[in-house]
């Protein structure tokens, strides 16, 4: 694994109230923040948009790389897991600071070909402060080989203390892309999906899934200090996401016992 180094990637925003609570009324939820309510964890992911003008965006819908990300060589890109450490809360109707760093690179050949491995360093501040490091993991991949074998599908622990159903569809994904400003097209393209990447349905955002563990996580368990994620398996728009927790131990499965998503949260000392 190459290690980089470089000068940070910096975007402002001002952590408006009125997109935190756009993004509460479309899970479901009553609350309404204010200016100088504390930002609930991983929201960030909602703030901070980097526009780029269509002559650099590449086929997926992504930003093209070349820019922070390297180019890898390979066309497709899954986000694959990451890690977050809160320091201190970020305050709504505040300016903040985002620093992006490549943290690494590497290549690696698995069971489905040539994988493309990049780290990205994410450093949230606010008045001075570093408030949310985060750590992102994301893998690219060659287009679908349609002749290869169906990988076997990792099971879900199934010895959960509790769990809990979402149903999700097509406008909840698009109101996340629309809020996040992900212009990724498994997420509301449906042709994209099945003709271009090889999958039965529209693909549910990946940070999504984290963010409904991490809010369980927060009711759950309280504050959070830490909170580590890594996909295994998609969810798709036609399929209910199953939230489940054992300790501090969280994960996301199908009806069928497919586990798709695992995590680790770490609550904060009181």
């Amino acid at each position: 694994m190459q290690d980089i180094t470089h000068d940070p990637y910096i975007v402002t925003d001002q952590l408006d109230p009125a997109r935190a609570s756009a993004f509460l009324v479309a899970l479901g939820k009553a609350e309404t923040p204010k200016a100088g309510d504390p930002l609930p964890p991983f929201f960030h992911q909602l703030y901070f948009w980097d526009a780029q003008p269509p002559a650099n965006i590449g086929r997926d819908g992504h930003p093209k790389v070349g820019g922070l990300i390297p180019d890898m060589g390979l066309p497709r890109r899954m986000w694959a897991g990451g890690r977050l450490s809160f320091t201190s809360p970020l305050l709504l109707g505040k300016a903040a600071e985002k620093r992006s760093f490549v943290e690494a690179t590497a290549y690696k050949t698995g069971r489905t070909g040539p994988l493309g491995f990049v780290t990205l360093r994410h450093e949230i501040w606010q008045s001075g402060k570093l408030a949310v490091t985060e750590h992102q993991d994301l893998v690219y991949r060659e287009d679908p080989d349609p002749n290869a074998p169906v990988p076997v599908p990792v099971q879900a622990p199934g010895d959960e203390e509790n769990r809990e159903v979402w149903e999700i569809n097509s406008t909840l994904l698009f109101r996340y892309s629309a809020l996040t400003f992900n212009g990724h097209r498994i997420h509301y393209d449906l042709d994209y999906c099945r003709d271009v990447e090889g999958y039965d349905g529209l693909v549910v955002h990946g940070p999504l899934l984290a963010q409904l563990l991490m809010l369980k996580a927060t009711r759950e368990l309280g504050p959070l200090s830490e909170f580590t994620f890594r996909a295994i398996s998609p969810v798709l728009h036609s399929e209910a996401a199953i939230l489940c927790r054992k300790g501090h131990s969280l994960w996301v499965c199908r009806h069928d016992g497919r586990l798709c998503m695992e995590a680790t949260a770490r609550r904060a000392e009181v």
